[in-house]
């Protein structure tokens, strides 16, 4: 058992990270086109559909998170879904292909893969199986849900950071000469 807290915080960090990653990749789909094709695991058809549902799955997993009754399949989804691109990023980069954009985030945020990348998507499914387990009776209200909405005010600030960094470190080894 764990406490609702968790769950349902970790459902809504999710939430969150599915639907603005689904949000970048609809404001650009050429550009994540592009990107599933740099992978170089589809065919051309294949990059297109993919380009096409991703970001639409993504969404109803997102919207998934939210409903209570159907957390179950949502959090086991959303782990599938991050366990994909995980497998994706560790082939390429046991190919030795680091500097491909990983395409998590939007324009202006392109990140070479890495293996934090692996680490992070590592930390997002640890997320989801927490937020699968079963919850224990207790009622949220007033504390409950300030616990909520304060530990994933900070887990997604934590999470930005974290984004930022990682997206910067290319820009600061050039600039430190590394």
């Amino acid at each position: 058992m764990i406490h609702p807290i968790v769950a349902v915080s970790c459902s809504l960090v999710l939430a969150v990270i599915l639907f603005t990653g689904a949000s970048h990749k609809l404001r650009a789909p050429h550009r994540f086109a592009r990107q599933i094709d740099d992978y170089a695991l589809l065919s051309g058809t294949a990059v297109a559909m993919a380009a096409r549902a991703l970001p639409i799955v993504e969404i109803v997993v997102a919207v998934a998170l939210l409903v209570p009754g159907l957390r179950a399949w949502a959090t086991a989804a959303a782990a599938l879904l991050i366990a994909l691109y995980t497998g994706a990023i560790s082939i390429n980069l046991w190919r030795g292909r680091r500097d491909i954009d990983c395409g998590c985030s939007g324009p202006g945020l392109e990140r070479p893969l890495s293996s934090a990348l692996l680490v992070r998507n590592g930390v997002l499914i640890v997320m989801a199986v927490l937020a699968a387990l079963p919850v224990g009776a207790i009622a949220l209200h007033g504390f409950g849900l300030f616990l909520i909405g304060a530990s994933v005010a900070a887990v997604l600030i934590l999470y930005t950071a974290t984004e930022g960094l990682l997206s910067n470190q290319p820009r600061l080894k050039s600039l430190s000469g590394r």
